[in-house]
Order: C-alpha cells, then sequence, then structure tokens
C-alpha cells in the first residue's frame, strides 16, 4: 500500500447482513488478517479491485440497479486512511446485478449478470470515476440449462497479461468475448465457443502469458486453453475436472487462481466446501498440462472466492460469514490453514 503496510479489503452482501467492505492488516509473516475498520456506505459491495497504483479501491453494487464506486485507500482521515474514503459518489452502470470488476486502459469495466452486458466507466487523472458509464455492450445468446442460461450472464471481467484485451466470462451463453475499447465503450473483438452447458464463471492467466485457465459452474471442471495476446485469440485445449469424483449433488464451482510461479492451480468449490490443488505440468503445449493433486477443506462453507498473495490463500466464505487464510506448501502446493476472521456474508477478498 502506499503507506508502507499490506491491507485486505473484503466485499459483502449487506443484504444479507453483512458489514459493507471491511479493511483488515496482513501479517507478513503468516498472512494473518486482523480487521481494522468497515465502511457500509454501499449497497451489497460484492467485488473489489484496486487500481495498479493501490491508491484507489474500486467497489460494485450489486444490485438491480447496478453502480460502482471509489474509494481513497490512503487518507489523512480518522483511522490514518485504515478505512478507505469515499472518491465521489457512486456511478450507476445502467446494467442489472454486477458481480465484476476490473481496470482497463483508463475505465473501470463491470461485468453485469443481470443484465449480460459489460459497462465502462473512466477514471479520472486523480483515481475517482468520470460522472457517467462511457459505454454498454450488451451480449446476446443462451445455452441449455432450462433455468441457469435462458439469456447471457457476465459473471468475470479483466484485463489480459498484455494489457491490449479485457476478457469476459458468460455464464449464460458458454462463451468467453474478448474486448477492446473504442471511443471509451466496449467493442467485442472476438467471441470464443465453449462446451454447451457447462456455463464458464470465472477465468485466471497463468503468468506465461500464453495460457489460461476457465472454470465452470454448471460443471465441476476446468478448461485449459492456449492465449495469443497478439490476435486476442483464446483457443480452448481440454477440460478436465476439479473434484476427485462425482459430486453428491451440484457443486458450484466459483473461483480459480494460478501461483506467481506458474506451478499451480487452485479452484473453490461451494458444494462441496473445498478447495483444489492443480500441478501444472509441461507438455507439448507449455504449461497445458494439469493434474488434480489434492482437495482440502475450505475452511467454512460456500467458498464464493479465492486469492493468492505471496504465499497464501485468502478464502471468501458467504454462507459460514468468515474470512480463512491458507499457508501453501511450495513443493506441493497444498494449503494449510492458518484461521479466520469472521465476515457475515463475505463475498470477495483483495489483498494490496
Amino acid at each position: 500500500m502506499t503507506d508502507g503496510r499490506r491491507r485486505a479489503f473484503i466485499g459483502s452482501f449487506t443484504a444479507a447482513g453483512g458489514p459493507g467492505i471491511v479493511t483488515a492488516s496482513v501479517a507478513p509473516d503468516d498472512g494473518a488478517l486482523t480487521v481494522l475498520g468497515t465502511l457500509n456506505d454501499l449497497p451489497d459491495p460484492s467485488c473489489l479491485a484496486l487500481s495498479p497504483d493501490a491508491r484507489t479501491l474500486y467497489a460494485v453494487s450489486e444490485t438491480a440497479e447496478g453502480a460502482v464506486a471509489a474509494y481513497r485507500v490512503s487518507g489523512a482521515g480518522a483511522g490514518a486512511g485504515d478505512v478507505p474514503e469515499s472518491a465521489g459518489s457512486p456511478v450507476p452502470v445502467h446494467a442489472n446485478g454486477p458481480t465484476h470488476l476490473c481496470v482497463f486502459a483508463g475505465h473501470v469495466l463491470t461485468a453485469d449478470y443481470g443484465s449480460g452486458s459489460v459497462t465502462a466507466v473512466p477514471v479520472r487523472a486523480d483515481g475517482g470515476l468520470g460522472r457517467s458509464a462511457s459505454g454498454v455492450f450488451r451480449h446476446t445468446g443462451s445455452g441449455p440449462h432450462p433455468q441457469r442460461q435462458q439469456g447471457p450472464h457476465t459473471h468475470q471481467v479483466l484485463p489480459d497479461p498484455s494489457g491490449r484485451w479485457a476478457v469476459g466470462v458468460d455464464l449464460g451463453t458458454d462463451s468467453v468475448r474478448v474486448y477492446t475499447l473504442v471511443d471509451g465503450a466496449p467493442a467485442q473483438h472476438r467471441e470464443v465457443a465453449l462446451r454447451p452447458g457447462s456455463g464458464p464463471r470465472h477465468l485466471a492467466f497463468h503468468p506465461d502469458g500464453t495460457h489460461a485457465y476457465v472454470l465452470n459452474e454448471l460443471s465441476p471442471t476446468l478448461v485449459v486453453c492456449r492465449w495469443d495476446a497478439v490476435e486476442g485469440a483464446l483457443r480452448p485445449l481440454t477440460e478436465i475436472p476439479v473434484l476427485p469424483g462425482a459430486p453428491t449433488g451440484d457443486a458450484y464451482p466459483s473461483g480459480v487462481a494460478v501461483s506467481p510461479d506458474g506451478r499451480f492451480v487452485w479452484t473453490a468449490t461451494r458444494g462441496e466446501d473445498v478447495l483444489s490443488v492443480l500441478a501444472v505440468e509441461g507438455n507439448a503445449e507449455g504449461a497445458a498440462g494439469l493434474r488434480l493433486a489434492a482437495t482440502v477443506p475450505c475452511g467454512g462453507h460456500w467458498p464464493r472466492a479465492l486469492t493468492e498473495s505471496r504465499g497464501f490463500l485468502y478464502v471468501a466464505n458467504e454462507r459460514s460469514g468468515d474470512v480463512t487464510w491458507f499457508a501453501v506448501d511450495p513443493d506441493t502446493g497444498v494449503p494449510r490453514r492458518g484461521g479466520a476472521i469472521p465476515v457475515a456474508a463475505a463475498s470477495c477478498v483483495v489483498v494490496g
């Protein structure tokens, strides 16, 4: 962070009793979290993202109206910057249910699940947001699942490692979309079809910049893809299970993360309350080979998201209302539970 301390920011669903945005300190030796304070001025701040300089925190408001807000991470206010300070009024995204966001090309992009769209909001030089959205791109299409895929549902948007492209994952249409910005508006460069009924939810890039892993929600699998940053092209290679056997019911995989050294991929599965460890094994496609190495309990119930930071994993357990941290064995990639803090209806963790 800008004052030399490491902090974690935790989002939650206020409609389900969550406290809003929680700030916690991060211990450098064991990754332990200590709550510093909360900020409860935005409904359902379910997903958070830091600016590249870590001076500004952005949050979606996952409501029917949909909005995004900006906060100063450091300041001279009460608590000496422990709790972020508002950097202006929330900006409507003209879409329903934004579930994810990222910073891309001088804009904040939101993935609007309910509307099946991606919205762009300009970022000012000081990190604050412009007064209104500069563009919305609405997906079309559907999938075979009768309840979950009647229309598009954009679940995630993130920049690729090169910074040239933004990538959106659409659960409702079994596709990944690649975007550029044209005059401040998202413009679709390419649409990549995945297996019908798979329900892709989240994507993570390998640090080699040439591979990506797409986690499916409607089936407990991970799709290994080749990524071409020059062409902005994603090519699915293989699909592998993230659980050792058939789940007892709907599994609902949720989050995926890749180790900084590229040796391991972790996934979270809500219906089974587990984290899966997949070892990356080289083959003719480089980092395309994956092997399911282990599963461990997530430390709570309904792990909605997981984040890796400096050898530790942080898991937001939504239904048990806590955030658990794990130390990762550097040789095996297996997480070992360290502790937890209570956060009702926890939904995401960002570590700066």
